[in-house]
């Protein structure tokens, strides 16, 4: 979802479309008892969010122009390094060879 939501925000832009990707953390649902899981044993209070206050946030969010809305997150600037970081990364994820700390052990293995 991460990398589909910008993908449709491109396409999307200028069309009076708006994508919103909501990270939405543990919300208090009856879901969770259908799955036979006892969510306040499970989880500490400080973990669920009520599903009214996770929509109210996701809506402010929406309305603010926020991409991606964590309704829980205090700190957005933790989600702007956060992504930086994955963005920086994503251009080392996929090549030819094993990155050299690997390569070390694959020489090993095969006593080389």
């Amino acid at each position: 979802m991460l990398n589909l939501s910008p993908k449709l925000q491109q396409e999307l832009a200028g069309t009076g479309v708006r994508v919103q990707l909501v990270l939405p953390g543990a919300i208090r649902t009856a879901m969770w008892e259908k799955g036979g899981i006892d969510i306040v044993r499970a989880l500490s209070e400080e973990m669920l969010m009520e599903a009214d206050e996770m929509v109210d946030a996701a809506l402010a969010g929406l309305d603010d122009g926020e991409s991606v809305t964590i309704p829980s997150l205090p700190d957005l600037a933790e989600w702007e390094a956060y992504e930086a970081a994955r963005q920086g990364m994503l251009p080392k994820l996929s090549r030819n060879t094993p990155a050299p700390r690997y390569r070390a052990v694959t020489a090993k293995a095969v006593g080389v």
